[in-house]
């Protein structure tokens, strides 16, 4: 059996702790220890090897997976990472993975995304390996069982028994609450986005139902070319499942959650007494059912309200009540309108070389961040076009290349970058290398970088 792992989400609901920089799938949520990602990845090891494993992603995050991966304590070198040069959806996005596997063989499938939540992974292991024989003539979706009428899950009628699964009679898109109720009351299960299918059966599918991609993919072996010919927006329920009259669905109860929205975080995190989900910092008095979560280790104190979510940042706090939660996405578009890129990265910034946290800036005159860079880390070859960069040594020595110069700062030495200079950081050392940036220019954005290799 073959695993896809679907990385590529921006997961702009649970802003601001998720942002298109650093999406959900990659972070430690409140106060976890490990990413959806890493889970996703941990869960597949119990399918597959891990040179059976394929992450698809995009460049903003093919180093991240490749960190996320590192940090569990594998070779990432083993992993097939295939990187999408323009984010089209759900079905390019799989069977891009689908058409590299066959170059190889013919198998078994199964498509995990990797922004969500499985309590039970090892029963659903079992529930998966018991449903590959139903893959030789139909694509397995798994349908969770519904706790309650939620509105922002799609729904799936079952029909005929076949082994552990029923034939779809039909997909519904999300519902309001009333029909929601109706369709729990007819035994319809929520479409979790799992599927688990033989690659030659879904490669005829796709030839059949989306011929528009599948097409592109035999056209060229040029990835940039293929993506040029797919037309945006095809997900896998719109342009296969939908169509198929071979879907077979397989009721679970694993303990699924999509964190689709912060409110659903009362399903899955532990609450106290009072039902709320709170920091160590947090002080609440006379106060139930909410959640209070602060990456600024401040003390938030919350006296006689109900049904609040409180996200605190550095640079964004996000205030609202309980069942208003998925209205997050409407904050994230009045910023994307106004073009404020506090929706695309983080104060604190994790990248696969380490960190970096900004410490004070005015915008556009200077910023000042603290950088650390991992043991055996370096920082890209490049340059910036609008900016000029004083790094001060605080602890760990530092190779700096600039303009092909090599030299070591150490603890209390500082080195200065040119606007335009091509420059490179490298912990040179044997401790994590941490330095004082202070970056001076007209335009000192994230995106003012030109690469010169990886």
């Amino acid at each position: 059996m073959k695993v896809l792992i679907l990385a590529g989400g921006s997961g702009t609901r649970l802003w601001p702790l998720s942002r298109e920089g650093y999406p959900k799938q990659f972070i430690k949520l409140l106060e976890s220890k490990t990413s959806l990602f890493q889970e996703t990845f941990k869960r597949s090891l119990l399918l597959a090897d891990i040179t059976e494993i394929y992450v698809i992603t995009n460049k903003r995050y093919k180093f991240i997976v490749m960190g996320e991966v590192e940090e569990l304590g594998y070779d990432y070198n083993e992993l097939n990472i295939l990187v999408e040069p323009d984010v089209k959806n759900t079905l390019p996005a799989i069977y891009h993975g689908v058409h590299r596997i066959q170059k190889s063989c013919n198998d078994s499938i199964i498509v995990f995304p990797s922004d969500q939540v499985i309590q039970n992974g090892q029963e659903f292991v079992n529930i998966i390996k018991a449903s590959e024989s139903l893959t030789n003539d139909s694509i397995i979706t798994f349908g969770i069982k519904p706790n309650g009428p939620n509105t922002g899950y799609g729904y799936i009628s079952p029909g005929e028994k076949i082994s552990n699964g029923f034939l779809v009679k039909e997909f519904k898109e999300k519902p309001d609450y009333d029909t929601a109720l109706s369709y729990i009351a007819e035994g319809y299960v929520w479409n979790s986005g799992i599927f688990l299918f033989n690659s030659l059966f879904f490669s005829n599918e796709v030839k059949k139902h989306s011929s528009n991609i599948y097409d592109a993919f035999e056209l060229s072996t040029d990835i940039n070319e293929v993506y040029l010919n797919i037309e945006k927006g095809i997900s896998i329920d719109y342009g296969i499942m939908e169509k198929t009259d071979r879907v077979v669905v397989v009721p679970v109860d694993i303990g699924w959650n999509d964190l689709g929205s912060f409110d659903s975080f009362y399903e899955v995190f532990d609450r106290d007494a009072a039902d709320n989900i709170v920091n160590k910092e947090s002080i609440l008095i006379e106060s139930r059912n909410n959640l209070i979560h602060s990456n600024n280790q401040k003390a938030i104190a919350v006296i006689g309200v109900n049904d609040l979510i409180v996200i605190d940042n550095k640079d964004a706090l996000l205030i609202c009540q309980k069942d208003q939660s998925q209205r997050v996405k409407d904050v994230v578009k009045i910023l994307n309108d106004n073009n404020d890129l506090r929706t695309v990265y983080h104060v604190d910034d994790y990248r696969p070389w380490g960190h970096y946290q900004v410490i004070e800036e005015e915008k556009n005159v200077y910023r000042i961040k603290k950088i650390t860079v991992a043991l055996g880390k370096k920082l890209s070859y490049q340059l910036h076009h609008r900016r000029s960069e004083h790094w001060i040594v605080v602890n760990g020595i530092g190779k700096v290349t600039i303009n092909g110069v090599e030299q070591l700062v150490r603890t209390g030495e500082s080195i200065f970058i040119k606007e335009g200079q091509k420059h490179k950081l490298e912990n040179a050392g044997w401790i994590p290398l941490e330095i004082i940036e202070v970056q001076m220019g007209s335009y000192l954005e994230e995106d003012d970088i030109e690469r010169f290799d990886e």
